[in-house]
Formats: structure tokens, C-alpha cells, sequence
């Protein structure tokens, strides 16, 4: 395997200031923007770092920054230094046309002036430099690039960018490797590396394992006693050829009024195994009453906070709040659950299935349903995200999807999804030894705590999808099956 290469760098003064003002302008645009409806009133760094020098025809710099936005929308009050974004910024005299979608503006003070910046990962050089620093364990400035000694990475595959994506930016490199890149991004370790190495190390087929990685180690707080905590930045996996994602083969299915079925039920057992090996590599803890009851409050005021801000709710408040007292209570009586660690925002597009007989995965297997994308929801704090949880927890995620899919259909099929919903159980307790609907009062809670946040975000971000959770809603609310 290569030697390590190991390189330090200057970076330009005033670098940041230069782009300021495009960066106010251009972040707020990009999909994995999570600040939306707040403006950008500027930027302060973490760690800045030259991966190709400003002076060349190309030049290329990675950023850690953090957007400065008030504290709510159409304030002039206190601002707060809020998420910190990974960018990666191309330099160029001119973008060829090629190149247009990508451009970020020309800059006209600082070391740049005169230069025009655009979001590099759309530009074949700077994404070919992250797999070949990824494939030498780079050490450039604060970035460490990390990988799997026992695993080859090829050099040389024709990277693209991958258009789709919301949260987060990915590159495939040919058909053999995909890069993701986190782009809000906190210190400490991230379970979209942690949990899929564990799982690798275990054994696990389900799980594409990580080949390589990509760390931040930003520079130690003046008078702080212990370094800070590195970021986690990115991950490359193999590429699972010819798959698609589970949501794509739902709609699929719904358009042509094929069965979901079979398929439903081996997503189950697919689940219930990556499950095992979770619980059989990572710690598991035993949840009673002390600790069942932050998690019942944190649903709770969840609930409170959505019916405050979503009148429709109100009148099921009652309803889905007793969902929540019936599993405290039962914690209270000294029923107990195991909990562990787990996917934490499981659903259909969460699920790459490869074509039965198809070629078989970089990782093994030859076909079959995989989990991916393991950062959890990332608008909760990582502590909260590592937290062991009740296995029932994707369960209910998964549930949920197979509604959501149900209902984008035209005309919705809930019958449709009450099969699904039914397979999906019974293949996860063939693999794991127990169905998730013989703890209902559990798989109620949890069902109900997705739903109400799903009603928030539509009624925030898209109004004409309220309807789909409602109707979960009200069922959830009147009765205490799922």
C-alpha cells in the first residue's frame, strides 16, 4: 500500500473575507442548506485548508465555516454562530461551459480578486485529487484522509457528481467507488462511519463498509486543555452497481399495481439482520422506568410543540398523547426493553436493492436489499443520534414509508401499504425471533413520534403533503393498534 503523504499549507490571508459576500448569497441556495428562511449575515472559520494553490490555473480550497443567521427569522436581534458546512471551492480565470451550473461568483477583493469560485465536486480535477489523496492516506494541512489497509482502491475512474441528493453531496468514480460528503457537519464521531465499520468488521453483507474516510482535525481552542474533536467529513464505499432505492421500486410498483409483498418481507429480514450484528458488535443497555422516561418526555414535547405550531393536530393531541402514557405506565409497572444501536431514520430511499442474479456486490452478496446512509436524522444533536434505542424505532420508520408511498399514489392504496406494513414485520421476525407488532403499545409510541414530526415538516415545507400524515394520524390517535 502507498506511503502516507504528508503536506502543510498556507493559506492566503483574507481568503474567508473575499468570499464572503458570494457565500451569503450562494449558500443559501443549495438543498442541504439547513438554515432556510434566515438570512446569512456571515462566516467564521474552523479550518480553511489549500488542497491546489490559488496562483494555478485551478486552484482548490476545502472550508469549514460557520454561518452566522438571527436567531429568528426577520430579526435584527441576536444572531448566534450556527451550523458549521463543508464546502470545497474551485478557482478558476473563467468557467468553461461545462462548469456554468457549478458557479458560485466572481470575486473582486482579497487574494482572489479577479478570479471566478464555483462549487468544485461538479469539476473532474478536484474530485479526481480526493480519491487519490483518500487512496495515499493524504495528510494535507488539518485533513486527514484515512482508508481500510485491507481494501484496494483503484485510481484513475471517471468521477460524476450525484445531482439527487439533499442532506449531502456524493461522486461516483466509475461504477466501483461513491464518495459522500457530509456537508453540515459536527465534531465528534459520526454513526455514518461508525456503525457501518462496525458492521463491516462483524461480517455484516447488508451494510457497504467503508474504504476510506476523510477527518478534520481543526486546530486546539486557545487555553482549551484537550484538542477539539476531530469532524467526521466523509465517507467512500463501493458502489452497489445497478441498484435501486427502495423508494424508487415502491412508486415503481404502485404505478404498474404490482404486489410489494415479497419484496416488503425480505426488506424485513434485511433489517432484523443488520439489527443483530448491531447488537452483537456495540453495546446494548436494558431501558426501565428511569430510563424509558426522558425518552416518553422528549416525545411528549415533541407532540406539544408540533400541535402548537400545527392546528390541524389539536384535535388528536389527547389521542396521540396517550400513547405515550400507556408506555410510561408500562415502564412503571417494571416492563423493561432493550435497547441499542441502531439506524435511526430508516425508510425506503434508505434501501438499495440489487437485481436477483445480478452481479454480485463489491462488498459480497450477490443481490439483495442493503441498508445505507446511517448519520440518523440530522437535525438532532449527535450525542442523541449515537443514543441506544428500541429496535422498534426503524420499525416504525419503515412502517411509515411504506404510507407515505401508499399515499403518493393516484388513487392513494392504503391497502397497498397494510400489506407491505404486514410483510415487513413478519420478515423481520423470521430473522430476528420476534415480530415487532407483539409490543404494540412500544411500536404505537414510536410510530406516533414519526408521524408528528412528519406533520411539522410538511406543514412547514410542503403544505399539499400534510394529508399523508394526518390520515396516520387520526388512525393512530383512535385506537391503540398500529
Amino acid at each position: 500500500m502507498s506511503e502516507a503523504v504528508t503536506r502543510t499549507v498556507t493559506t492566503p490571508p483574507g481568503l474567508l473575507a473575499s468570499l464572503d459576500p458570494l457565500l451569503r448569497e450562494w449558500l443559501p441556495r443549495q438543498r442541504w442548506f439547513a438554515g432556510k428562511g434566515r438570512p446569512v449575515t456571515g462566516f467564521s472559520p474552523v479550518a480553511v485548508t489549500e488542497l491546489l494553490p490559488s496562483t494555478a490555473k485551478l486552484g482548490l480550497y476545502h472550508l469549514l465555516v460557520r454561518a452566522h443567521q438571527p436567531i429568528l427569522p426577520g430579526h435584527d436581534g441576536p444572531e448566534q454562530p450556527g451550523d458549521c458546512y463543508q464546502l470545497l471551492i474551485g478557482v478558476r480565470e473563467a468557467l468553461p461551459p461545462r462548469l456554468a451550473p457549478a458557479l458560485i461568483g466572481h470575486v473582486t477583493q482579497g487574494p482572489l480578486a479577479g478570479r471566478t469560485v464555483y462549487e468544485a465536486l461538479h469539476d473532474t480535477r478536484p474530485a479526481d485529487l480526493l480519491l487519490e489523496a483518500l487512496r495515499t492516506r493524504a495528510r494535507i494541512g488539518g485533513l486527514r484522509f484515512e482508508r481500510d489497509p485491507h481494501r484496494e482502491i483503484r485510481s484513475g475512474l471517471v468521477p460524476r457528481l450525484v445531482t439527487a441528493e439533499q442532506s449531502n453531496s456524493s461522486v461516483v468514480y466509475g461504477d466501483t467507488f461513491i464518495l459522500k460528503l457530509l456537508r453540515r457537519v459536527v465534531p465528534g464521531t459520526n454513526p455514518d462511519l461508525e456503525l457501518p465499520l462496525a458492521l463491516a468488521r462483524a461480517g455484516c453483507l447488508r451494510v457497504p463498509p467503508p474504504l476510506a474516510w476523510l477527518v478534520a482535525d481543526p486546530e486546539r481552542p486557545s487555553g482549551a486543555p484537550q484538542p477539539a474533536e476531530p469532524y467526521v467529513l466523509g465517507v467512500l464505499q463501493p458502489f452497489v452497481q445497478g441498484a435501486a432505492d427502495g423508494w424508487d421500486l415502491a412508486l415503481r410498483a404502485l404505478a404498474k399495481g404490482e404486489d410489494f409483498v415479497a419484496e416488503a418481507r425480505a426488506l424485513g429480514h434485511a433489517t432484523a439482520e443488520v439489527h443483530t450484528v448491531l447488537a452483537r458488535a456495540l453495546p446494548t443497555v436494558t431501558l426501565g422506568h428511569p430510563q424509558l422516561r426522558p425518552m416518553v418526555d422528549g416525545m411528549t414535547e415533541r407532540l406539544e410543540a408540533a400541535v402548537h405550531a400545527v392546528p390541524a393536530l389539536r384535535p388528536h393531541a389527547s389521542g396521540l398523547r396517550s400513547a405515550f402514557t400507556a408506555l410510561d405506565d408500562l415502564a412503571a409497572e417494571g416492563r423493561t426493553w432493550t435497547a441499542q444501536r441502531v439506524h435511526g431514520d430508516l425508510h425506503l430511499g434508505q434501501c438499495l436493492r440489487s437485481p436477483a442474479g445480478g452481479p454480485s456486490h463489491a462488498f459480497g452478496g450477490g443481490g439483495g436489499w442493503s441498508l445505507i446512509d446511517f448519520e440518523g436524522e440530522p437535525a438532532r444533536p449527535l450525542a442523541e443520534r449515537r443514543m441506544p434505542q428500541p429496535p422498534v424505532r426503524d420499525v416504525a420508520g419503515m412502517l411509515r414509508s411504506f404510507d407515505y408511498a401508499a399515499r403518493s399514489a393516484d388513487p392513494p392504496q392504503p391497502e397497498w401499504a397494510e400489506r407491505c406494513r404486514a410483510a415487513y414485520c413478519s420478515g423481520y421476525a423470521e430473522a430476528a425471533g420476534r415480530d415487532p407488532r407483539t409490543d404494540p403499545v412500544l411500536l404505537r409510541a414510536y410510530e406516533i413520534d414519526k408521524a408528528v414530526y412528519e406533520v411539522l415538516y410538511e406543514a412547514r415545507h410542503r403544505p399539499e403533503w400534510l394529508p399523508v400524515p394526518m390520515t396516520a394520524v387520526r388512525r393512530l390517535a383512535s385506537s391503540g393498534r398500529t
